[in-house]
């Protein structure tokens, strides 16, 4: 299912900033050679994230699912000056390329990347976060919500990715293991009173959710 007619996910891109060369280069090599270049955030939702994190100014990001680096260089960019983004990804051989992303984006100092099972490496992580971007396996959304929560800052945001999932979560009955445990999370932080939120029907959904 499209969720936003083409024409106007072009027409919002021709009037927004335009990507930087860095993420030009990194979203046309991933469309042309990954096995799942949808899973890159792209233009819109990568320019939301900058404009997210400048006005945040974190100190500390946590970004959970790296894939190929293009939407840690978009968060990143809006770090503090002392400020460190931890991103993790389970797979090696995109961790490898974003690495290299990183390299190019003059950004590797400020980024240090986990290769591994986020729900065992977010306890070893002892920071109190005032930025988290979750865009993982959507079955462990509810888990990691739990974990960083506590440890998300008062007035910290979370944005959560893919949560109208390809628009499986608007039917009438909700089928198959990712749109059920979409769903799920969907209906956990609309419960959830220590949080403000609100849907965003950019690209695949991206709930912003606000620490009380």
């Amino acid at each position: 299912m499209e969720l936003i007619h083409p024409l106007a996910e072009a027409y919002a891109s021709k009037y927004s900033t335009a990507a930087d060369t860095v993420l030009k280069q990194i979203e046309a090599t991933t469309s042309a050679s990954h096995a799942q270049p949808h899973m890159i955030s792209g233009h819109l939702q990568g320019q939301f994230l900058e404009i997210i994190s400048k006005l945040l100014q974190p100190r500390r990001i946590l970004e959970i699912g790296t894939m190929v680096g293009y939407s840690s260089i978009c968060l990143a960019k809006g770090l503090a000056p002392d400020g460190v983004l931890h991103t993790i990804e389970l797979r090696e051989e995109d961790a490898a390329i974003a690495r290299r992303h990183f390299e190019q984006a003059g950004l590797a100092q400020q980024i240090q990347l986990h290769v591994g099972n986020a729900i065992e490496i977010i306890p070893q992580l002892e920071e109190s976060w005032d930025l988290v971007f979750l865009d993982a396996d959507k079955t462990g959304y509810a888990a990691y919500y739990q974990l960083i929560l506590p440890r998300l800052r008062t007035g910290g945001l979370l944005l959560a990715d893919n949560v109208l999932f390809h628009g499986e979560v608007l039917k009438e009955e909700v089928k198959g293991k990712n749109p059920k445990a979409v769903q799920a999370f969907n209906e956990l932080v609309a419960a959830d009173e220590r949080v403000e939120k609100i849907m965003l029907t950019l690209r695949d959904g991206l709930f912003l959710i606000r620490k009380k």
